[in-house]
């Protein structure tokens, strides 16, 4: 009888110890290209809710000029990550504030092509604007896409003289997925943790402004909706590679809410209408008022997650970023 209980606890044991291995495995990159999120989709389906949309002008502006494919760094064997230059024309004398720009896409779509449109119009306003791509949650989960983007801030201080970007005013900018980016690349200034090992480890990754368009700041919030996995897995389940009841720690460590101190530079927030795509905005304010720390809220009424691209929020959008640019980042 003895044996027979013992035996019987011991099977008890392996099979809770398999499911709670089971419960709080990680999920891995998933492979292949995701393609769900595109520029065309979203303007087809935003257009039967808002029937006078339409899309963004992306006709180059005249003087400007674009260099495309560069490869910034090789995180793993034979992958090299790419990003793109948009420039004005150049000024004697003048370096233009360099502006990185990261797409969205749930973390695992999109690409970098998405922020064409504004690089282009940015760049015509005077700014060198740098379009990137980053491993998503398909090839590498987090904090993968954090490192990549540190790595191109490094690239663009690494060769800022080639481009004319004064190295000392370089912005982060990001929508959605590419938001909750921004912001947290950027307020883990001077944060070894956050660095990687994407190259040009003598130059800084520190950047002096971050403009999150639509981008949630905190995981595991009231206002956040990210990561119900009730009826299929999320995006950023899919990205952190576990849910948020497997390892919450996770999904506060790359929450920007969470990181946010003197270091951590002004915030131009840009949304639209669907309020848990800022979650945690407003948290985020109050700590940056605690060190006087220049933030500005615009908010559109009643549009689409995806307004960026479409008019007629483009042209104001480009005009708050030009603002805030201008303000937080004058002329030295």
């Amino acid at each position: 009888m003895t044996n027979s209980f013992g035996k019987r606890t011991l099977l008890s044991g392996i099979a809770l110890w398999v499911l709670n291995l089971t419960a709080w495995a990680q999920l891995g990159p998933t492979g292949g290209r995701d393609t769900s999120f595109t520029v065309r989709k979203s303007y087809q389906q935003e257009k039967k809710y808002h029937p006078a949309i339409t899309l963004a002008d992306s006709t180059l502006p005249a003087g400007v000029r674009a260099v495309r494919n560069i490869s910034y760094s090789t995180p793993v064997s034979d992958r090299k990550l790419l990003l793109d230059v948009y420039a004005p024309a150049a000024t004697a004398g003048k370096l233009a504030p360099g502006i990185l720009m990261i797409h969205g896409g749930g973390w695992r779509s999109g690409d970098r092509s998405h922020n064409n449109t504004l690089a282009g119009q940015l760049a015509a306003k005077g700014f060198v604007t740098v379009p990137v791509g980053y491993r998503l949650s398909t090839e590498a989960l987090y904090p993968a896409a954090v490192h990549d983007l540190k790595a191109a801030i490094r690239w663009i201080r690494a060769n800022a003289s080639t481009y004319g970007i004064d190295p000392k005013r370089i912005a982060v900018l990001g929508f959605s997925a590419g938001g909750q980016l921004a912001a947290l690349v950027g307020s883990t200034n001077k944060n070894p943790a956050f660095e990687g090992a994407g190259g040009n480890a003598q130059f800084s990754s520190d950047v002096q402004a971050i403009i999150d368009i639509d981008g949630v700041l905190a995981f595991i919030h009231p206002e956040s909706g990210e990561g119900d996995d009730t009826k299929s897995t999320s995006a950023a389940t899919y990205w952190l590679g576990y849910s948020k009841t497997q390892k919450p720690e996770l999904w506060q460590e790359a929450s920007a809410l969470n990181h946010i101190d003197k270091l951590t530079p002004p915030i131009l927030f840009i949304n639209s209408s669907v309020d848990r795509m800022h979650g945690g905005r407003d948290d985020l304010i109050k700590k940056l008022n605690k060190f006087g720390t220049y933030s500005e809220v615009h908010t559109f009424a009643d549009a689409p997650h995806t307004f960026m691209f479409f008019n007629p929020w483009f042209t104001p959008t480009l005009t708050y970023i030009t603002d805030f640019l201008h303000r937080v980042l004058p002329e030295t």
